[in-house]
């Protein structure tokens, strides 16, 4: 049923547009916008009883809403005005959404598109990738100039982008991605290859990042994705010695122990998932199921000197998680306190509202319009009815988090917080996931993961669990780059 005129009776008739398929709250809404009685002081009486629902009641045409209420002040226009993703342009959508944009496949490129969306989850590439500008002296320098305007082309649009600038760049630089099938098409290529070699060029052309003063003596690569190994010790595993194959054997019989005295904040793990086959000519895909963590503690693979320098910080850090985890876990169970209270307990009260504000019916609902709130405000409004009744300490407000920021200060290394880019801790988290789906290196699909998965130009939200799967046992998606990053300290 469409929308018509109906009177509204408060001191002198005022007509109205009722659309009988809409809420009550819309329509108490739009009487608050004529008549200035605020909706949760407001009364609406048709025939002599108060309108709760539309349903049964059947307004028609012409006919007249008593409201009861006293008029408060008139509602303010917005100081700015309200912008609608209907009247926004494709730009303005991009910097309001959410989801990241995916990368179209131009044929057999999803190699490539993993390894952009991937690298893509370091923030401090794009900053660095800025200054590369001027003109292109080398195909290297076109390749990070093509991979710069690539992701700012992704920030302006919401559709999938074709990455057609960066894939010809690529292909110059290096033309073993150009390589194409008996039939004509573009062959399917390595993703980890691909990975290597944008590192390599990057390696040359983008410059590292500086705290403000000078030029940094090193490139971003350097600064951030590459460490420094030393060997500590060899030690013998066999004493069996055989004259007559005397290298051979001391090779076989040394043990050689590396470890790292560079940490930088980017690691990158190459899972080996293909083998040459003699009796296909081809590499074929290692089924075999590898389990890999989502966090992990990388004190032992470093120097006694450089484990020495950031201990005391991965020390700190993980007490502070282990504080916040306590605080959850506190904040839990004062939750589940309070629903066995007297009614009539303050904590009680607050927590039946926030339940109230959350789980009320529209039709019964006595908030305007703009206070209508979505799942991810009303569990906020939960949260702070609870809170107001914590123990501050518990709740871990005040001033918390600049005492947990001045405690990890302090026990970081001023050595290693003047290497930039390296990590000031040993504590690191998985952040994106490059996976290979089919059975050889040359077919299948490469897809990125960042708890959203990059399927070319198809983007989606994925769970840890989903995450948790991808250790391979079959032809599925299965790991072969992960990216960890240093967990955040502030």
């Amino acid at each position: 049923m469409s929308a018509f005129t109906v009177h509204i009776k408060h001191g002198a008739n005022t007509s109205l547009q009722l659309d009988p398929e809409q809420p009550p709250s819309v329509f108490k809404e739009a009487i608050y916008q004529v008549t200035g009685v605020p909706v949760d002081r407001m009364k609406v009486m048709i025939k002599g009883a108060l309108l709760k629902q539309l349903e049964g009641v059947n307004p028609k045409a012409g006919q007249t809403f008593t409201v009861i209420g006293t008029a408060g002040p008139l509602p303010k226009p917005p100081s700015t005005p309200i912008d609608f993703f209907a009247d926004m342009d494709e730009r303005e959508l991009a910097s309001v959404s959410k989801t990241p944009v995916g990368l179209q496949n131009l044929g057999n490129t999803c190699y490539m598109n993993s390894t952009v969306q991937a690298l893509r989850a370091i923030p401090e590439l794009q900053t660095a990738l800025d200054p590369v500008t001027g003109t292109p002296t080398t195909a290297q320098h076109r390749l990070a100039m093509a991979l710069r305007e690539t992701y700012k082309a992704m920030g302006k649009t919401t559709e999938g982008f074709p990455p057609l600038i960066l894939l010809t760049n690529l292909r110059a630089v290096f033309p073993q991605f150009a390589e194409q099938t008996n039939a004509g098409h573009y062959a399917q290529q390595d993703a980890e290859e691909c990975w290597s070699q944008m590192i390599s060029a990057m390696k040359t052309q983008v410059p590292g990042l500086t705290n403000g003063s000078g030029s940094a003596s090193k490139s971003f690569i350097e600064q951030y994705m590459v460490g420094e190994m030393r060997k500590v010790g060899i030690k013998e595993v066999c004493e069996q010695f055989n004259p007559a194959l005397a290298y051979i054997t001391l090779k076989k019989s040394l043990d050689e122990t590396s470890r790292i005295s560079r940490l930088p904040s980017n690691l990158t793990v190459h899972m080996v998932r293909f083998y040459w086959r003699r009796d296909i000519n081809k590499k074929a895909k290692i089924m075999r199921k590898v389990k890999f963590p989502f966090e992990f503690d990388a004190l032992d693979l470093l120097t006694d000197e450089l484990r020495e320098k950031i201990q005391p910080a991965t020390r700190k850090l993980l007490e502070i998680e282990g504080d916040r985890l306590e605080r959850r876990r506190a904040r839990r169970k004062l939750k589940n306190k309070a629903i066995s209270l007297p009614e009539a307990h303050p904590q009680r009260l607050m927590l039946v509202r926030a339940e109230k504000i959350q789980n009320q019916s529209p039709w019964q609902s006595t908030t305007t319009s703009r206070d209508i709130e979505d799942e991810a405000t009303a569990r906020e409004r939960e949260k702070a009815a609870i809170d107001a009744v914590i123990d501050p300490e518990v709740r871990g407000d005040t001033g918390q988090p600049e005492r947990e920021k001045a405690a990890i200060d302090a026990v970081i290394d001023p050595e290693v917080r003047g290497d930039t880019g390296a990590a000031v801790h040993a504590l690191f988290e998985l952040t994106a996931i490059v996976t290979h789906k089919g059975a050889s290196a040359d077919g299948g699909h490469y897809i990125g993961w960042e708890w959203y998965k990059f399927d070319d130009d198809k983007v989606s939200v994925v769970t840890r669990e989903k995450i948790s799967t991808l250790d391979g046992g079959g032809e599925d998606s299965t790991a072969y780059l992960l990216l960890y990053r240093a967990k955040p300290i502030y």
